[in-house]
């Protein structure tokens, strides 16, 4: 396959290094200011999935150096902030036999994504596996705690060639599997995501120390029923009946294995940098708001990641 990967931080290096590694033709898209640290196009990855190293086709920092080519798959993991930017820009790339992966945290990069570009050619993957940047170039992975999942959120287009894209992947090293409800199950990491990372960020504390805590558990719970609730008024379909089906799920089955994780969003605080809270915490309250339901817990949340920003 002929491969685009555009966003070099911890995920897309690791999809860049491993694809590149099974053969695949690769190109990355990084920011103007990291360019100098891909100079012979070489990405790293190490971690528990042993080490690897790959020097991809070219690494560049405006889509205009890659018109004269043609992606089979694009894939897009830069933050959600940046998303709409992003797509804007990917519109003339991702042609009619392009799949456009969106690899991110967070709720609404489909229902943007699907602005620009026809939604048949936009697929979902719900990505939990834990990574972090060393330096521009260089990530290791940290913690896996299921498959990526990979489908269409409409069911629109060939799930043959979806599936094939999937197998690709899945042959590439990266655990990888195809699922129609691609859509619940993405919603599953962002209650997953809303729970732990602005708590874990906020407090300096692993998954494991936030469920061990009487209080941050107790928080984690509120969080977790207002997304039911949020979820429920906008009439998203969930993977659960209730939230203390998937309060039992998360912690026996979540939890243990990302035990010693810290969320990305603490790695952003550290930084200065800005975090993906508005695509988290910031869209429960966005999606209460618009049908009259309130979230206190979650709109906490979201206020101190905010002053935390502004205070790097």
């Amino acid at each position: 396959m002929n491969i685009l990967v555009y966003g070099l931080g911890a995920v897309g290096t690791v999809f860049a290094t491993f694809l590149k590694e099974k053969g695949h033709t690769v190109y990355g898209i990084t920011k103007r200011k990291y360019i100098k640290f891909f100079k012979d196009n070489t990405l790293y990855v190490s971690g528990i999935w042993g080490e690897h190293k790959a020097t991809l086709d070219g690494v560049f920092y405006n889509l205009k150096q890659l018109s004269d080519k043609r992606f089979d798959v694009v894939l897009l993991t830069v933050k959600s902030y940046d998303t709409k930017k992003a797509v804007k820009q990917l519109k003339g790339i991702v042609k009619k036999d392009t799949f456009l992966i969106l690899a991110q945290n967070g709720y609404g990069n489909y229902e943007t994504a699907k602005q620009f570009i026809p939604p048949e050619n936009i697929l979902l993957a719900r990505v939990i596996f834990g990574a972090k940047v060393e330096k521009p170039s260089q990530a290791v992975i940290t913690v896996n705690a299921d498959d990526v999942v990979i489908g269409q959120p409409e069911n629109l287009g060939s799930e043959e060639r979806i599936k094939k894209v999937v197998n690709q992947i899945k042959s590439a090293g990266i655990p990888a599997r195809y699922d129609k409800d691609v859509y619940k199950i993405l919603w599953d990491k962002i209650l997953y995501n809303c729970a732990l990372n602005p708590l874990g960020a906020l407090l300096g504390a692993t998954y494991g120390q936030l469920a061990d805590n009487p209080a941050t558990r107790k928080t984690m719970n509120n969080i977790i029923k207002e997304i039911f609730t949020v979820a429920k008024a906008n009439s998203i379909q969930l993977r659960w009946k209730n939230p203390t089906e998937y309060i039992n799920h998360f912690y026996q089955n979540l939890i243990p294995p990302t035990r010693e994780h810290y969320p990305s969003m603490y790695y952003d605080l550290q930084a200065g940098k800005k975090t993906e809270i508005d695509a988290l915490n910031g869209a429960v309250v966005k999606l209460g708001k618009k049908k009259g339901v309130k979230t206190p817990v979650n709109e906490t949340v979201v206020s101190l990641v905010k002053f935390a920003e502004k205070s790097k």
